[in-house]
């Protein structure tokens, strides 16, 4: 048997048990008074973390930027006297780029340049003279006293003949054109700005700026070149002398100007110290910007310095501040929920509504910080209008999942007042906080008065689609609101936002409501829908094991859900409640006359064991249901229905067999209990004995019926077995009229057929296997003689068949 209940053990009651044990170990020694305002403490903590968390710093921080127009007035909150690092650093910064390079400029180059030739030439020419005089190797002495560039090559071309005085003095006038003015080297090129220093070595008092100096001056390699043309061009020289020429003038050719880095770094440096520190004074109460006014530098530097002020020395005073809000308006909440009680569709006792109003308030402030967050960054990665304005981003947040899910799992006037709770909450979050909380209120009735009762998963999707049209048009009223023009692409993206709102409320509704039905073991209409299903393993098993037991319980839910929609009880609940109520007797469904199809297996056992199985089905039903991970609730209806009642039949067969000397204990014929706690397994009760009274009847005519329906219900006041629950003499007179009514529905009179002669002998008849299992079972035909004990059960099991004929 323990490995049938394994078998039908769910993943998710699996999943939520360990779950709840992993919380509840810690836990464990503590009180539950400790453990609530432990969790109540955890609460607040993390749902003002959420809001404001001092340790975060925003990258994003600074919303403006230098021509910006404010989107708010701004003011400074206190006296702030602040010294602008990066301000001053930046001042500094702009003093060093100030200062123009510092070059130094030698002018005799070009002179220096065609000595340096001249010295060279005379001492070839020297030489070779004297080598002439002495009848020697002319060539080979010219080579070996050539001291320019390019060594004895170049000194063997160049005293290989007689250069004229007029080709001498082009090369020179050559090589001084390239040399003079103001060449630089061309790594150092870099240096140039539009405008530079010079200072001439010559006159150290004297300096000039130049403007372009990259147009007007000549780099090195430029120089060098242009003395190549020259040389090309003079007719009389040979490609070879050319060359010659050239490279024993290049070396010569060097910049005369240069770059002086030691000068310019030290006056770039003496710049910066000249600068003052960037210091910004406020009063408290001082007017920053209004709205709507342009954001210059020097007001960008005010609103840097308040942003540093409240970030550095008062996010401490913020935090707490924060907190004691959080905390007094979870506080409200708690009186709120505490002050309505349990909440009876769904039997939430406060604590459980607290907890769940706590998560749904916990994963709305969760989701609206990070979207907040996210419409920043989406604003800023748009430059153009109105794509970079992050409030209409922000109508995309589903401000409206909390109240949808309250209205869901809870009731309307909490799901109300979560939706309120979250609307401040998400004025606090926002930019601007009053539009905000107003859109988020607006959106949370909707969401609160705007669907009807939650029977099918389609619900959600449908409150999504009206809260996200709502959304838009609260989206266009608060853009009206704020003056902003009504641009076409500013209405379409608001109403894009607003729509997108409702879906997203309904895809986060629709991922977190399976999870609070589960963790907190909520009863929704479509949860009970699903515990309807026939294919579920224990429905299937009670109806092939029990096939009798089947048919009562769908019998005793219609009688039940009938009477609770009369005095406003849960009626799906008393109808899949009704299903699960007799699973216990799946252990030995033979034992229950609605199921037996020839003798009476009692007939031959002792009254003391003919009771302990009958109540058996109690307590082995409620261990089965456990196992199974159904709800609590349902749960409450397998021993809540039978009460505390005593099999009276059994108890009083037993004590006529007993033994003179033998002592026969009540409690071993008692139901274990507890008696009806709430309204539906009150209904419950008297349906489940009054299906089976109206099934014993051989003749279920109206008056048949509402005698046996007025003793019952009058036998079960009399043993005190409502004394638990809230239903009141006259719901009691409401159910009783909508029992006899629906039983007069469902057992009416059969058409008399030709031939048919219904026996009218003994004091009743049994029928036997080969009916049908609703005609299985005792049939009556005196109500009187239908064995109802003094607590209202029906013990057809305690009457002795072993004698009586079956038909």
């Amino acid at each position: 048997m323990s490995k049938r209940i394994r078998d039908l053990k769910s993943p998710v009651t699996e999943w939520r048990e360990w779950l709840f044990g992993l919380i509840a170990r810690p836990f464990g020694v503590l009180s539950p008074e400790h453990q609530f305002w432990i969790g109540f403490a955890v609460l607040c903590l993390l749902t003002t973390l959420l809001i404001h968390n001092p340790l975060w710093r925003s990258a994003g921080e600074q919303p403006y930027q230098e021509g910006d127009i404010a989107s708010e007035s701004i003011s400074s909150p206190a006296d702030v006297y602040f010294a602008d690092p990066e301000e001053s650093e930046r001042l500094k910064n702009e003093a060093r780029k100030a200062v123009k390079p510092i070059f130094r400029y030698e002018s005799n180059k070009a002179e220096q340049a065609v000595q340096g030739f001249l010295s060279s030439w005379e001492k070839l020419q020297r030489h070779g003279g004297e080598a002439n005089t002495k009848q020697s190797n002319s060539d080979a002495k010219a080579e070996t006293h050539w001291l320019g560039a390019g060594g004895a090559e170049v000194g063997k071309t160049l005293a290989a003949r007689t250069f004229s005085r007029n080709e001498l003095d082009t090369v020179q006038t050559a090589l001084r054109e390239a040399a003079e003015g103001y060449v630089y080297d061309d790594s150092e090129r870099q240096y140039f700005q539009n405008e530079v220093f010079v200072f001439d070595r010559s006159k150290p008092n004297l300096q000039s700026t130049v403007a372009m100096p990259e147009s007007n001056w000549t780099s090195l390699s430029v120089a060098r070149n242009k003395f190549r043309t020259r040389l090309t061009a003079i007719k009389s020289l040979s490609e070879k002398e050319a060359n010659a020429f050239y490279t024993a003038g290049e070396i010569l050719i060097e910049p005369s100007i240069s770059y002086d880095s030691v000068a310019t770094e030290t006056a770039r440096a003496t710049a910066a110290e000249n600068i003052q520190p960037r210091t910004i004074t406020l009063k408290r109460g001082q007017k920053i910007v209004d709205e709507g006014g342009i954001v210059t530098a020097d007001v960008l530097a005010k609103i840097g310095a308040v942003r540093n002020y409240t970030s550095s020395s008062r996010q401490l005073n913020r935090f707490l501040g924060l907190l004691l809000l959080i905390t007094s308006l979870f506080w409200v909440a708690w009186k709120f929920v505490q002050h309505r009680g349990i909440l009876p569709r769904l039997a939430l006792s406060a604590g459980r509504t607290f907890a769940l109003l706590g998560f749904v308030v916990l994963a709305q402030t969760a989701i609206a910080a990070a979207l907040f967050r996210l419409a920043e960054f989406t604003a800023l990665q748009n430059a153009k209008a109105p794509m970079n304005d992050a409030m209409l981003w922000s109508f995309a947040i589903p401000f409206a999942t909390g109240s949808l899910l309250m209205t869901l799992l809870a009731d309307r006037p909490t799901a109300l007042f979560t939706g309120m709770l979250n609307a401040l909450i998400a004025g606090l979050l926002a930019p601007r906080g009053l539009e905000f909380a107003i859109f988020a209120a607006i959106a949370s009735s909707i969401a609160v008065y705007g669907i009807g009762r939650y029977r099918n998963r389609q619900t959600v999707t449908i409150a999504g689609g009206v809260i996200g049209g709502a959304s838009a048009v609260l989206a266009i009223a608060l853009i009206a609101y704020t003056q902003q023009p009504f641009i076409l692409n500013t209405i379409l993206l608001a109403i894009a936002c607003g729509l997108a709102s409702g879906i997203i409320t309904a895809a986060v509704t629709a991922v977190l409501l399976p999870i609070c039905e589960n963790f907190f073991g909520i009863l929704t209409d479509v949860k009970l829908l699903e515990l309807s299903n026939a294919d579920l393993p224990v429905l299937g098993q009670l109806a092939l094991r029990a096939p009798g037991t089947n048919q009562h319980s769908h019998a005793v839910g219609q009688l039940a859900e009938e009477a609770c929609r009369v005095v406003g009880g849960n009626g799906l609940l008393a109808r899949i409640g009704a299903l699960y109520h007799d699973i216990g007797k799946t252990a030995a469904p033979e034992h229950f006359v609605e199921n037996q199809l020839s003798k009476n297996p009692h007939d031959k056992l002792k009254p003391t064991q003919s009771a302990k199985i009958i109540i058996s089905h109690v307590t082995y039903g409620t261990k089965l249901a456990r196992e199974m991970g159904l709800p609590q609730r349902i749960i409450d209806f397998i021993p809540q229905h039978h009460g505390t009642r005593t099999l009276h039949y059994f108890l009083k067969r037993a004590q006529e067999q007993a033994r003179p000397d033998e002592e026969i204990s009540e409690n071993d014929f008692r139901y274990p209990g507890p008696k009806p706690q709430f309204k539906e397994a009150a209904i419950m009760m008297i349906a489940d004995s009054c299906e089976a009274a109206a099934r014993s009847l051989a003749e279920p005519n109206p008056e048949n019926i509402r005698f046996i329906v007025t003793k019952i219900i009058d036998a079960i006041l009399a043993d005190d077995q409502l004394g638990e629950c809230d239903l009141t003499l006259r719901e009691l007179t409401q159910i009783r009229e909508s029992m006899i009514k629906s039983l007069v529905a469902i057992y009416h009179s059969r058409v008399d057929y030709p031939g048919y002669v219904p026996p009218n002998s003994g004091q009743f008849k049994f029928v036997s296997g080969e009916h049908d299992s609703e005609e299985r079972g005792l049939r009556y035909m005196n109500p009187a003689d239908i064995p109802v004990s003094p607590g209202g059960e029906i013990e057809d099991e305690a009457i002795d068949r072993s004698q009586e004929p079956s038909i």
